[in-house]
């Protein structure tokens, strides 16, 4: 029997990025805010210092920062006609844990959405005509000129390093032409570009496209945020995916909100302490509460008049089917929403290897890049093509991490002698091209409770069923071939072209960490989750932040877009749901 707690105004579940923003929102507003995390506390300087920060060992091969798969995981296959097995080691995407989410360990990449992006299917049957009937592609509920400040405060507080395109409808030269209107120029100038960004620069010119830097979280100079806090110049060691910044030089919630919103009063965080099921009233009306798991095993139920589920995408829709808030989705009839329109990101790349030049890539951050959207979203005529949606292709110089990377020319020999050389002779005259794509949903990728699997405490494990959908693979067989010209117009010795839609999806090899859907907004309970507002249809005091909101996935990196949503959703809260608690959207 849970042992009940005394209540407070907000719980918050999970505590990564859009929980710490959540939570220094409504503090500000005087409610007495309570974040549950499962991990552990995790601090820059005794968590992170540089003498161990750059750890591959234990952070790329070990895992140590990714939530654990003997205690937690999700089962896959391609489609339902296939048994589902269980994910024994993390590969395609990597699920964080601990104070600060995967916000502590991503690039840094800060994409804003498109306009188009957030009315993908009006936008797109206006253009082009009616979408297929499989395609289950809807629009956000919300605008981008709605999210636009929302957009701007999330670049402020983190420091994005970067160059406006688009300043308030003006077109300026060195920035991205393509993106939204911005009100206000990035904060901190762009990152130095090295020999990577320089020859993709020179090689996107000539071929008439538009590149632009790409916008940064590692800070290209010394940053104070409007909260105080202060953040350090990039060193450009190359420990920023998978690692957290021994630096001070990424934005992360460690780095920019936490330290602030831990000395509140009217803030209280407990770690080590898995929520395991969202509570309601007996008129199923109102969430009343969650109950938790502390450290010691002891269950505990905690009263709260608003609950906000901030865990990653894929723990956020479990636990809503754990708790039996809303219907799971049935791809066999269509009913349910729950798990809906599972999207992830096509991707793509291209290799270069050069004879004499040296490219050092060593010598890099996380979102240290130059980009080209001209084939991005709908910057480009999509008639006749086949497909909706698009892609960047970047130059990123990322890192050059000595276990994790060694790339080889095609052909050579996966071990031995010969592969002993070619990482020798390659390894610092190697670069690559990314294409970064959008996914569209598709009624056949879902999620749903596994069956057969349990976690360790009896309770289903989330069950994805996904596979690379037609749209997908016209989308990757287009764009790739661009980003292979402008490779080869970089002057290298030989290219190598890789590209996962050439098969099924493959949970094995690394791709990218943005699962998305699932929980989707919309404009009616018919179509959607939660409302525009990021409050649920049907308990109009749970609130659901994260990427599993996006009805689809665009062609960029969630984080911006999933921290403008968190903005927009806490103003909503603050603004009118306190001062008349209930649906703040009529169905």
């Amino acid at each position: 029997m849970a042992e009940k707690r005394s209540s407070v105004d907000v719980v918050l579940v999970g505590f990564g990025w859009t929980a710490a923003i959540m939570a220094q929102e409504l503090t500000e507003e005087g409610l007495e805010v309570l974040a549950l995390e499962r991990g552990g506390w995790r601090d820059t300087g005794t968590d992170f210092p540089t003498t161990h920060a750059p750890d591959e060992l234990r952070y790329y091969w070990r895992h140590g920062m990714f939530l654990e798969t003997a205690r937690e995981t999700q089962t896959f296959r391609n489609n339902r006609n296939q048994i589902a097995l269980p994910i024994r080691r993390w590969g395609s995407y990597l699920p964080g844990v601990g104070v600060g989410g995967a916000g502590v360990h991503w690039n840094g990449q800060t994409f804003r959405f498109l306009p188009s992006d957030f009315i993908a299917r009006t936008h797109n049957e206006e253009r082009y005509g009616p979408l297929p009937d499989e395609m289950t592609v809807q629009d956000y509920g919300v605008t981008y000129d709605e999210l636009e400040p929302y957009f701007d405060k999330f670049e402020k507080l983190c420091g994005i390093s970067g160059k406006a395109g688009n300043l308030q409808g003006r077109i300026v030269e060195g920035g991205n032409p393509f993106e939204g209107w911005r009100s206000d120029e990035y904060p901190n100038p762009p990152m130095e570009m090295t020999f990577a960004q320089n020859r993709f620069e020179a090689a996107a010119n000539e071929l008439g496209l538009n590149p632009f830097p790409a916008p940064s979280a590692n800070m290209s100079r010394g940053y104070t945020n409007p909260l105080g806090v202060q953040l350090a110049p990039c060193t450009y060691c190359g420990f920023c995916e998978k690692f957290g910044c021994g630096n001070y030089s990424k934005a992360s919630p460690q780095t920019t909100i936490i330290p602030v919103l831990m000395q509140k009063p009217n803030f209280t965080l407990r770690t080590h302490c898995e929520v395991l099921k969202v509570l309601k009233d007996r008129n199923g009306e109102r969430a009343t509460g969650v109950t938790y798991v502390d450290a010691h095993g002891k269950e505990w139920e905690q009263p709260a008049e608003i609950v906000i589920l901030c865990g990653y995408q894929l723990s956020n829709t479990r636990l809503m089917m754990l708790s039996g808030v809303g219907e799971t989705y049935n791809p066999r009839t269509g009913e349910g929403l729950v798990g809906k329109n599972y999207t992830y990101q096509v991707m793509s790349g291209v290799d270069i290897f050069y004879e004499e030049e040296f490219t050092n890539q060593f010598i890099g951050a996380g979102a240290l890049g130059m980009v080209v959207d001209d084939y991005n979203g709908d910057n480009f005529d999509h008639s006749g093509l086949g497909f909706i949606g698009g892609a960047y292709i970047a130059s990123w110089t990322t890192n050059q991490r000595p276990i994790e990377s060694h790339p080889v020319p095609e052909g050579t020999p996966e071990w031995g002698v010969e592969w002993k050389r070619a990482v020798q002779k390659n390894f610092l005259k190697h670069t690559s091209l990314s294409v970064h794509g959008a996914s569209m949903a598709h009624r056949e990728n879902y999620l749903d409770l596994d069956p057969n699997y349990t976690d360790h405490w009896g309770r289903p494990l989330m069950r994805m069923t996904f596979d690379f959908t037609e749209n997908d693979r016209r989308l990757s067989d287009y764009i790739t071939p661009i980003a292979e010209e402008i490779a080869q117009n970089m002057g290298g010795r030989e290219i190598n072209v890789n590209q996962y839609t050439d098969d099924t999806y493959d949970i094995v090899p690394y791709q990218t960490t943005h699962n998305t859907g699932g929980t989707i907004m919309g404009q009616t309970p018919a179509d959607s989750v939660v409302n525009r507002y990021l409050q649920s249809w049907e308990l109009h005091n749970l609130f659901v932040m994260g990427a599993g909101v996006f009805p689809q996935n665009a062609g960029y990196n969630p984080t911006d877009t999933v921290a403008a949503l968190t903005y927009w959703s806490a103003q909503a809260i603050r603004q009118q749901y306190l001062r008349n608690p209930g649906p703040m959207v009529q169905a």
